[in-house]
């Protein structure tokens, strides 16, 4: 069985709610953080599988059409290529918020169907993202959490960005 890192997309690896943009609606408006795509490049190379777990309620609430959030991964997906990163599947919740759904997190859907699809053995994973809902969608479904930012966390690690949280999460027992 493999290990993986699962990654909340926004305000872990693109800009949300900056100066530059509000919400990502389309592929031009997905700015990376700072050394983001670098911080996936280096969990590739230390032979973790990388995932994308992401809530994106504008789909089902009508904001953003499936096709352009499509368009958007694929340019995230390029983004991180460049650097030398590997992201294996983007999953991501269509539903509206509230909907009831097993996939929008908090709840562990997404990184369940991910895991018995690539036999990840969460035990030996890690789901980072920078609100509580990641984190405890990451603790339902057995993995060690990561929490980018500031302020209280009941995550295993905390850091202010995905790279900084690079050689913490090496260190983690797993």
């Amino acid at each position: 069985m493999k290990k993986a890192i699962f990654l909340d997309r926004d305000g872990v690896l693109n800009e949300v709610l900056s100066d530059r943009v509000k919400f990502v609606n389309r592929p031009e408006q997905l700015y990376l953080l700072e050394r983001a795509a670098e911080a996936v490049a280096e969990f590739t190379r230390a032979g973790f599988e990388v995932f994308v777990v992401t809530n994106q309620g504008g789909v089902g609430l009508g904001f953003l059409k499936e096709k352009d959030l499509d368009r958007i991964h694929e340019r995230l997906h390029g983004l991180i290529v460049e650097k030398g990163g590997e992201i294996k599947e983007i999953a991501y919740c269509p539903h509206k918020p509230k909907a009831g759904c097993e996939c929008r997190k908090p709840n562990p859907g997404m990184i369940l169907k991910l895991a018995e699809k690539y036999n990840i053995d969460l035990s030996k994973s890690i789901m980072v993202g920078d609100h509580e809902r990641d984190i405890e969608a990451g603790k339902k479904a057995g993995c060690k959490t990561v929490f980018i930012g500031s302020g209280s966390t009941s995550a295993d690690l905390q850091a202010e960005s995905l790279y900084e949280a690079v050689e913490p999460i090496f260190k983690l027992e797993i």
